[in-house]
């Protein structure tokens, strides 16, 4: 039986870059169908900028880390 599905969708279910996507996603669909959602299209769009510049930053984090969590560099 071949495991490794398993490992990468709990990988994916413990990334904080698949969360901060996820959290951006519903501030989305919260602006686009809550009528009454309290923050304006430009607010959404501002948290989103955030929320990418934090994924962005996450990546580079992690490409910097080599094996065993030590720099790359």
């Amino acid at each position: 039986m071949n495991t490794q599905p398993k490992n990468k969708f709990l990988g994916v279910l413990r990334s904080r870059k698949f969360w901060a996507a996820l959290i951006g996603f519903a501030f989305v669909l919260l602006d686009e169908f809550v009528p009454t959602f309290p923050l304006d299209a430009e607010q959404v769009t501002n948290v989103v900028y955030m929320i990418v510049a934090y994924i962005l930053g996450v990546a580079l984090d992690d490409m910097g880390q080599g094996i065993g969590g030590s720099p790359a560099f």
